[in-house]
Parts: C-alpha cells; sequence; structure tokens
C-alpha cells in the first residue's frame, strides 16, 4: 500500500465521521498541516504508531496481511523504470508521485520527466496517472500532467489525450 492510499482513505473515514482536518489532528497529536499533507498523498512518511493513532482515532484497525497478486502492472513503477533508464540518479516513487500531486518537478528531476513525457509510451502515461489518480479528486492528475508537460515543451505529444481527460 502506498501512503496516497492510505492518505485516502482517512481522508474518507474522515468525511463520513463528519470530521474536520483539525479536529482528526488535534485527536491523533498531529497538526492540521500534516494531516492534510496526508491526505494529499504529499506527506513523505509517516511512522506505524502515528498510522494507527489516526486510524484508532477514526475507528479504524491497521492490518498486515499478505500482498495480493495484481494482474494489472504497476504503472508508476514502470514509469520511474522509463524516466531512468539514462541517468545514474534514478527518479523514485516518491519523486514521481510528489510531482503528479503538486504539479511541480522535484530539484534536479526536469530530465527524468522529460525523457518520461517524450519516450514512454502513452498507455503507459494513462495507465500511470489512473493508478495515481484513484486517491485524488478527479482530473487532478491530469491537469498536473499538463502543467509540467508545458513547463518542459512536451505538451504537444499529450495534448490530445489530455484535452480528453
Amino acid at each position: 500500500m502506498r501512503l496516497q492510499e492510505l492518505g485516502y482513505t482517512i481522508r474518507k473515514a474522515r468525511l463520513a465521521r463528519g470530521l474536520t482536518q483539525a479536529q482528526l489532528a488535534q485527536s491523533a497529536s498531529l497538526s492540521r498541516t500534516t494531516m492534510n499533507q496526508l491526505e494529499n498523498g504529499l506527506f513523505p512518511d509517516i511512522g506505524v504508531r502515528k498510522a494507527q493513532t489516526i486510524l484508532e482515532a477514526l475507528g479504524l484497525d491497521l492490518h498486515v496481511r499478505p500482498a495480493q497478486r495484481s494482474r494489472r502492472p504497476d504503472f508508476v513503477r514502470m514509469a520511474c523504470a522509463s524516466a531512468s533508464t539514462s541517468y545514474r540518479e534514478k527518479l523514485t516513487e516518491g519523486e514521481l508521485l510528489r510531482g503528479l500531486l503538486t504539479g511541480r518537478i522535484p530539484p534536479g528531476r526536469r530530465p527524468h520527466y522529460r525523457m518520461l513525457l517524450d519516450e514512454a509510451p502513452v498507455s503507459l502515461l494513462k495507465g500511470m496517472a489512473e493508478d495515481v489518480g484513484k486517491y485524488v479528486e478527479p482530473g487532478r492528475v491530469s491537469r498536473n500532467l499538463a502543467v509540467i508537460a508545458e513547463a518542459l515543451g512536451s505538451l504537444r505529444r499529450l495534448r490530445g489525450w489530455l484535452k480528453s481527460e
């Protein structure tokens, strides 16, 4: 499970219980900013104890179970591999996810993003956007991808696909 999935689950449970981010953050002894970043998939990492505290405040449990084998490819991992083929330093999943969720390219990763947008098959980009887009409001990832593509001069190749989103 990626942290973005946990944040999405926390947001759904919080809203279902009619709590604000500030109320949940206070009951979990966290800042509202941390809660906001967690729910939006932008918090870099959270410990198990903090995650348990948040989930307990929502009446949820954290369980460990064997991973299910997915028939669907992991498009995020494939995108990172595609973006990193020509570079010694690899684009991490966290760096890719942060860029897709914020519309800002992480420092030192412009070449990786340009490689991804210019060279990767559009089907890979679509799958990646769909995977990440499951945990945020509809259209957010596509809009951010368009912002990144425009900043890199790679929008022409993706224009048709992104307009249909």
